[in-house]
């Protein structure tokens, strides 16, 4: 295995985890660079479901090491929740196979109220966050007035920085008539937290790099999409990172030319959570799924929007990526159709557009232009391999791939491990 960034291709949820799941038994390392708590991952091992967060999903493999990049911001009480969920269903976690940067900002319980306090200031204009405080922790990072994880272990500065950024926001919080926090039970709760995560705070960047050089494989975990993404994005409707492959590297401290590979994740149709402009949303398509069991969020238990595959979207996110490779889940979800429309372009003020324009309101105007193709009325679940698949199913996988010019190699049928076939060409 070579150093591979995995990045989702529409607006997360594609299925990153378990891609990024089936890839780790080939290789060493696997990375997450941003994001936080946000996100989640769903991977079905031997039957059981997984559900993760801040956790790269390589810790599920023995021998396998893990580590949370300085591009991450982390809530301290999150993260050892989720280690304690994780080894009270037998996986087990200690500083030989996670390793967390000491770079990388706190989210703390200010950031969540505030957050939540934003978010319901703006009614109409609710940009659909989860309420984690990701966004206020990035705008601390910004502004160069947050904390990270090495602050954790200075606790008298850390209490005196803590006490000012309790201060500034209770006076935000009082005036929208919300609960005031208090500073030293705050103060208690994460440091306990820190105590115990101590053992897996390192820096991270020369750790990676020593293991580069002895010749160990990197793969980077990448949380949410393209589309979430705080530049290349459906902005103001985005998170507060850099989602796109570059974020990989900003992220961890390894450098581009570090990188051989980048795969995209996609659907074989298109889902979003939260607001924003979403040119192919079919509510018939979305009570299908949801009616099967699918398309629910893993941090949030959302009902996701549903719509039909956009190759605009997927020709973007290929260049911006650098896409080498496409991973194509979900395909089983379209077994039932006669016809599935796929999106080809957009229409807007009579020109053509083959991918999303830059404005938000833009993006609400398009009219996507469809192609229809046939479907293969057949329950694909148990293929196992490539070419079992019917050829109707081959056919659509091969229209995706012509149009955004990148290979499929992947295709998942399923949720569980197994329920993954590789393209042998």
């Amino acid at each position: 295995m070579s150093n591979i960034v995995i990045a989702g291709a529409q607006w997360g949820d594609e299925g990153k985890g378990k891609i990024v799941d089936w890839l780790t038994e080939r290789t060493d390392i696997v990375v997450r660079a941003q994001g936080g708590n946000n996100a989640g991952h769903t991977v079905i091992s031997e039957g059981v479901k997984y559900i993760l967060h801040l956790i790269p999903s390589g810790i599920l493999w023995p021998g396998k090491q893990c580590v949370i990049g300085n591009g991450v911001v982390l809530d301290p009480i999150a993260l050892l929740g989720e280690v304690n969920g994780l080894r009270a269903q037998g996986i087990e976690i200690t500083p030989e196979n996670l390793l967390i940067s000491d770079r990388a900002h706190l989210v703390l319980p200010y950031h969540r109220s505030l957050d939540a306090r934003q978010e319901s200031s703006l009614g109409d204009r609710k940009i659909g966050t989860t309420k984690r405080g990701i966004g206020p922790a990035y705008a601390d990072k910004i502004e160069r007035t947050g904390l990270r994880v090495h602050d954790l272990y200075r606790p008298d500065h850390f209490a005196a920085v803590l006490s000012a950024k309790i201060a500034e926001a209770n006076v935000l919080l009082e005036g929208a008539g919300e609960p005031l926090l208090d500073a030293e039970v705050i103060g208690r709760e994460v440091l306990a937290a820190a105590e115990e995560l101590a053992p897996h705070i390192a820096d991270t960047v020369p750790w990676l790099h020593a293991r580069l050089a002895e010749g160990k494989s990197l793969l980077f975990e990448g949380a949410q999409g393209t589309y979430l993404d705080v530049d290349h994005g459906t902005y103001p409707f985005v998170t507060s990172s850099n989602t796109t492959s570059g974020g990989a590297c900003t992220g961890s401290g390894v450098p581009p030319q570090r990188i051989d590979k980048v795969i995209g994740v996609s659907k074989a149709y298109t889902t979003r959570v939260g607001e924003g402009p979403f040119p192919t949303e079919n509510d018939a398509l979305g009570d299908r799924l949801h009616a099967m069991g699918r398309e629910f969020g893993a941090t949030t238990g959302r009902e996701r929007r549903c719509g039909w595959l956009d190759l605009p979207l997927l020709r973007y996110a290929t260049m911006v990526n650098g896409i080498d490779e496409l991973a194509v889940t979900n395909l089983d979800g379209l077994d039932q159709l006669e016809e599935i429309p796929v999106c080809v372009s957009y229409s807007l003020d009579g020109r053509q557009l083959d991918v999303p324009p830059a404005s938000p309101a833009d993006m609400t105007r398009v009219e996507p232009v469809f192609t229809t193709l046939p479907g293969w009325l057949t329950d694909i679940s148990g293929c196992q391999k490539y070419s079992d698949l019917p050829v109707a199913a081959r056919s659509y996988l091969d229209f995706i791939s012509e149009r955004i010019g990148a290979r499929i190699t992947l295709v998942g049928v399923g949720p569980a491990r197994d329920q993954t076939l590789v393209n042998p060409e």
